[in-house]
């Protein structure tokens, strides 16, 4: 099946400035995918390329089938684009407003107000439909503009911090919000909250410094370990020891005193050998003096690889000041 989202080899300059170098990624059909990267990274520039409101330097972008940079209006059709600084008419009201964005989309006049019947539903704003939009909760306001992005009924919907400067009740309505419209559309989500990924997207790309640093499913991300530490074992007989576990993949030894090790344990997917891990240490006469299981966060993941990308982007800078000496 062919990708919803297509990106390769992106390229965008400005005034000198590279803020995306050569950025190749997909999105299949009915992905909700978090986009993600710290502040400058290249999320915003990526995502306004992919909706046609800048041109790219070099590379591809197809939505739906459609190039952007040879028929970006064609691919405006296929999108429903909500920017970071939700851009409303705050002196209309509710309803006037999105008869107004169904008719710039190409809503049929017999169809709009079903379909604008319907995006109030969805975004729970119907009892606002005759209010004006200034007057609104910035929550509210949110939801309006999800409304919008909605009305065109597009197969894409491209969020681009969509719970920015909501309190934490209207993020947790917003959240569950997205997840709801992710049954029925595929979405790209720009956030910076990353626990709301973890329970909204299905993938997650990461992208820092212009580049993809990753690509790939939460599921392979984020995974299960467990902490054990054991004291009257040797450490590389510990280490064999938790190896031979069933349903241990890996075992790694992050301390060992002569006294104490400290092994860090990866299962195997959907296995939990924890008891199989008492077993063995009892088995071998050593005392065991913590089993606990942990799990990495994507805050984890998130801050360690950027943290990474940021000491080679560091180096590099050294070797290109060395070379000008």
């Amino acid at each position: 099946m062919q990708p919803m989202i297509r990106v390769e080899n992106l390229t965008k300059r400005f005034a000198g400035l590279t803020a995306l170098k050569d950025v190749s990624f997909e999105v299949k059909r009915g992905e909700v995918v978090g986009f993600l990267g710290p502040n400058g990274a290249g999320k915003s520039t990526t995502m306004r390329i992919l909706t046609g409101f800048i041109p790219a330097t070099a590379g591809r972008v197809v939505v739906s089938g459609v190039d952007v940079f040879e028929d970006s209006l064609e691919v405006r059709r296929h999108i429903g684009y909500m920017p970071e600084n939700n851009p409303l008419y705050m002196d209309m009201r509710v309803s006037e407003y999105l008869r107004f964005r169904a008719k710039l989309k190409g809503v049929p006049r017999a169809d709009r107000n079903e379909r604008i019947d319907d995006v109030l539903g969805m975004c729970g704003i119907t009892d606002v439909r005759h209010r004006i939009i200034g007057q609104l909760s910035k929550g509210y306001r949110q939801r309006v503009g999800l409304a919008d992005a909605l009305v065109g009924e597009p197969d894409l919907l491209i969020l681009d911090e969509p719970t920015l400067g909501l309190d934490p009740v209207q993020i947790r309505q917003v959240r569950q919000l997205i997840k709801d419209l992710g049954k029925q559309h595929t979405i790209l989500l720009s956030t910076h909250i990353l626990p709301e990924v973890e329970m909204t997207c299905n993938r997650v790309i990461i992208i820092h410094h212009g580049k993809v640093l990753i690509s790939d499913t939460l599921a392979n991300l984020i995974k299960s370990t467990i902490e054990v530490e054991v004291r009257g074992g040797p450490r590389d007989a510990v280490q064999a020891a938790l190896r031979g576990v069933t349903g241990v993949d890996a075992v790694r030894v992050a301390a060992g005193d002569g006294e104490r090790v400290r092994c860090v344990v990866h299962p195997k997917t959907g296995a939990d050998p924890t008891e199989g891990i008492f077993d063995a240490v009892t088995r071998c006469g050593w005392k065991l003096l913590e089993l606990s299981p942990c799990r990495t966060s994507l805050e984890d993941i998130f801050v360690q690889i950027t943290r990474e990308e940021d000491e080679a982007e560091e180096d590099r800078r050294d070797q290109r000041r060395s070379l000008l000496r």
